[in-house]
């Protein structure tokens, strides 16, 4: 089995300033945000690359598929993240035999009710949080996948004729896994164009493990974060604010014409069959603009757009059949894009 190349997007243009408070006296939410990152480091080694993919996503209300080999700690940077960002989390495992209500919930009979024939109640299910972990996404039939669409593109769920708003922030982080195919049910592309990203977890350095296997021997114990040091650094407040200033951040229309440009390029390359959609150019215009902010700029560059290009287009793409027995792959064909397109100047 072959190692896993990991996503590392350059590193932010801007040095982060430290947490704390800004010269008027309020929190800086970007201070806070980045701050997120050192507390998730003290549980999580390496992968910085998928970590600030999945703070991207938060940023802007995105969801994230994680594609990585079992162990490789995708359970353990989601909950050390909600650990630093203070936010209510929940895993599901799925399975051949989960079903929708097991998702969104469901009503129950309550025999103590206050009515002598009793009365029903809704027990809300595990998608009511702010960040749900749907683990091995692709081994649940598609019924029951379907029932994450409404959630992830509405931010809230019918059940049983009636609409339930989610919690703020809500994000969907699921899982697959990339080298086993045995009982598995493909994603329909319907479902994997409503995520933001597609980031691929890869196999740590030589370096890397052997701090985790030092971590792990000093008696540190994954599954208690809090218990580890991470500490909440950032709430809904600062992320309130954040999603505020990146939506302000402008963009020139010569950059908005490169996102339209690159596209167009993959909807006619020949060694694509399907290319990206019109929600695929908004959210990888979305993920510039949160990458921008990170890196201190209250503008978007072409650079922006090309450092989350691949995570924001390799899963909303097809590639030939011919192209992937020679070897190719998304990633490989966005590339050749990325490098035929020119770049405004």
């Amino acid at each position: 089995m072959s190692n896993l190349p990991a996503d590392q997007p350059p590193a932010p243009a801007a040095t982060p300033p430290a947490p704390g408070s800004s010269p008027d006296g309020e929190t800086d939410p970007r201070a806070a945000i980045i701050a997120v990152r050192d507390e998730v480091a003290k549980v999580v080694v390496g992968q910085e690359g998928a970590l600030t993919g999945l703070i991207t996503a938060l940023l802007v209300g995105g969801h994230v598929l994680l594609e990585g080999v079992p162990g490789t700690a995708k359970t353990l940077m989601v909950s050390a993240m909600a650990a630093a960002l203070d936010l209510d989390t929940a895993r599901v495992q799925f399975t051949p035999d989960l079903m929708p209500s097991d998702v969104l919930g469901q009503s129950v009979y309550d025999a103590e009710a206050s009515t002598l024939q009793g009365a029903f109640r809704f027990r809300q299910g595990p998608v009511f949080t702010n960040l749900l972990l749907a683990d091995e996404i692709n081994r649940t039939p598609p019924r029951t996948q379907a029932a994450l669409l409404e959630a992830m593109e509405e931010r809230r769920v019918t059940v049983e004729g009636t609409p339930r708003p989610l919690p703020e922030p809500f994000l969907v982080v699921a899982t697959q896994n990339p080298v086993e195919y045995e009982g598995t049910y493909p994603l329909p592309e319907a479902q994997l164009d409503r995520f933001l990203l597609k980031l691929i977890v890869g196999y740590p350095s030589a370096q890397e493990e052997q701090t985790v296997l030092a971590r792990h021997d000093s008696g540190m114990n994954p599954h208690d974060v809090t218990g580890s040091g991470v500490r909440a650094v950032a709430g809904a407040a600062e992320l309130q604010a954040a999603r505020a200033q990146i939506s302000g951040l402008r963009t020139d229309p010569a950059v908005l014409g490169y996102v339209v440009a690159l596209a167009a390029a993959s909807r006619q390359s020949p060694s694509l069959t399907l290319g990206v959609s019109p929600r695929g150019s908004t959210m990888l215009l979305k993920a510039a603009k949160a990458w921008a902010w990170l890196s201190g700029r209250g503008y978007v560059t072409p650079d922006d757009v090309k450092a989350m290009a691949l995570p924001s287009l390799r899963h909303r793409v097809q590639v030939r059949p011919d192209v992937e027995l020679e070897g190719g792959t998304a990633d490989t064909v966005l590339q050749g894009i990325l490098t035929a397109v020119p770049v405004p100047r």
